[in-house]
């Protein structure tokens, strides 16, 4: 049983997983910074969190079970590369994730189901023929981007606001939270495929590592990332937000002296080096959200 627990989280994607529940997390606390009560609204955060988690489970399941051939070059220690778990294994949780998230999602509202099913839809066709977008770097960005760029941060923040304050409307925070977040979703769609370039073209996947080369996509997303941090470490001189200036500035400045120090260490010739630095950007993804909540939450 311990076995299977331990093949289970590696088949879940663990930073997928804190990324989806971390997103959730900070977008219900910023529904709540509005709210006039102090009611906790716990069901509604559990209920959505277990709806996308197993959508979230869906999603990278399926990517596993279409690139079995692939991840035994990439990623041999997945449960369906490496054998621990079957074919007919890996189906059984995805059809359970899959139920689970729709179930939950008709019952909690219609924001929560359209970021359901929009997310399953994008999920499905970056991995299914006869789309299998993952093969095409433009495509396989835009569905990384669409769903946790705009559909989560959007849609979830109208969910949680509808059902704690009795009203939708997108605030100028969540806007720049979005906007933040596409930026992420844009350079964890190219990052993804760095350290994979020898399954890949294997198997004619056509990715940005490949197409530009490991080096520039390297020195564009870092540049492109640099300029985000910069930018918003500034915005609270310049545009009126809902969001303590301070912590939002200086968390912002910390997050671009981690950044150019994971750059300092990265050995764009080791898979094993690239693929530290890349769990080093979910790091800061993570970063991003709690930072939003927290500076909204203490300006509340």
């Amino acid at each position: 049983m311990k076995s299977f627990f331990i093949s289970f989280a590696r088949f879940s994607r663990p930073h997928t997983i804190v990324g989806t529940t971390l997103s959730l997390l900070a977008l219900y606390l910023l529904a709540l910074s509005y709210a006039e009560g102090t009611s906790w609204h716990t069901g509604l955060f559990v209920g959505s969190l277990l709806s996308c988690l197993g959508a979230n489970i869906y999603i990278v399941g399926l990517n596993q079970l279409t690139d079995i051939d692939i991840d035994r070059i990439n990623k041999p220690y997945l449960p369906l590369a490496s054998g621990d778990f079957s074919i007919r294994t890996g189906k059984i949780i995805i059809g359970v994730g899959l139920a689970i998230s729709l179930v939950l999602a008709v019952w909690l509202g219609r924001y929560l189901l359209l970021t359901v099913v929009l997310s399953l839809l994008l999920g499905t066709a970056y991995s299914l023929p006869p789309f299998r977008l993952k093969r095409f770097y433009f495509w396989a960005a835009f569905c990384i981007i669409a769903v946790r760029g705009l559909i989560v941060n959007l849609l979830l923040f109208l969910h949680f606001h509808w059902q704690i304050n009795g009203g939708t409307r997108i605030t100028p925070t969540v806007a720049w939270l979005t906007f933040s977040i596409f930026v992420f979703g844009l350079i964890i769609a190219w990052f993804k495929d760095m350290p994979d370039t020898e399954g890949d073209q294997a198997f004619a996947i056509e990715t940005l590592s490949i197409k530009l080369g490991v080096r520039r996509v390297f020195l564009i997303g870092n540049g492109l990332l640099s300029f985000l941090f910069l930018l918003l470490a500034l915005l609270p001189l310049a545009v009126e937000m809902q969001a303590h200036p301070w912590v939002f500035s200086l968390g912002h400045l910390g997050m671009l002296g981690f950044l150019w120090w994971s750059i300092g260490r990265v050995d764009l010739g080791q898979q094993a080096s690239i693929a530290r630095y890349y769990q080093s950007i979910w790091l800061l993804f993570f970063v991003e959200y709690g930072l939003f909540a927290l500076a909204g939450l203490l300006h509340s």
